[in-house]
């Protein structure tokens, strides 16, 4: 995963809201790249940059409605801010109910703006450590032998390892082994732990 700092993705068709959005965010020391076109983006956009989206809701060619429906089709998790004209709101209403995370009417203040940046780029950091955290549960979940797997489903289901024994038809010093080496496998340092991993892992396996 690249560790690079997020960047503050500005798509305007307008080169004068383009360069003034970028020295403002510039201005308090985040990273800014402008795109004339919601294509431009889209034709330079890597998944794995972590960041956030300022997006102009009326644009020639593809609208920023539509971009917000491109990424939505490629399961992009980056927060879209969309900053709409007089007029505009029930296209920005629309755009939040398609999962952009907020929308700023013109004209706004720069603190509004950097507000809602800031907010975005906290939202999508959560976003990329809970991906990660369940990347590197399912990395972990991968080293159990099945035999280990049977045995962390029975446990986090709040068996007691004499049940557990009684249903795989093993002794409970058997289970006690197995138990310890899942416990290692996961680094998991309790029982509730062990379960907020298996919890945290279900959504990926449904998906799956």
């Amino acid at each position: 995963m690249k560790s690079s700092p997020p960047t503050v993705f500005v798509v305007d068709d307008d080169e004068a809201v383009r360069g003034s959005l970028r020295m403002l965010i510039r201005s308090v020391g985040l990273q800014a790249k402008a795109c004339a076109s919601a294509q431009e983006f889209l034709d330079g956009y890597d998944a794995t940059q972590a960041g956030c989206l300022l997006l102009d809701v009326r644009m020639p060619g593809m609208s920023g409605l539509e971009l917000q429906q491109v990424l939505n089709q490629r399961g992009a998790t980056i927060p879209v801010v969309f900053i709409t004209g007089h007029g505009d709101v029930p296209m920005a209403v629309e755009a939040m109910q398609h999962g952009a995370f907020d929308f700023l009417q013109k004209p706004f203040r720069d603190q509004d703006l950097l507000d809602r940046v800031q907010r975005a780029l906290a939202r999508d950091a959560e976003s990329r450590a809970a991906l990660a955290k369940r990347a590197q549960i399912a990395e972990r979940l991968a080293t159990l032998t099945p035999r280990e797997t049977e045995v962390m489903r029975l446990v986090t289901r709040g068996k007691a390892n004499k049940v557990i024994g009684g249903e795989l038809g093993v002794s409970q010093r058997t289970v006690e082994i197995h138990r310890a080496h899942v416990m290692e496998k996961m680094q998991a340092g309790s029982l509730a732990e062990l379960v907020r991993m298996v919890l945290d892992s279900e959504p990926a396996t449904q998906n799956s």
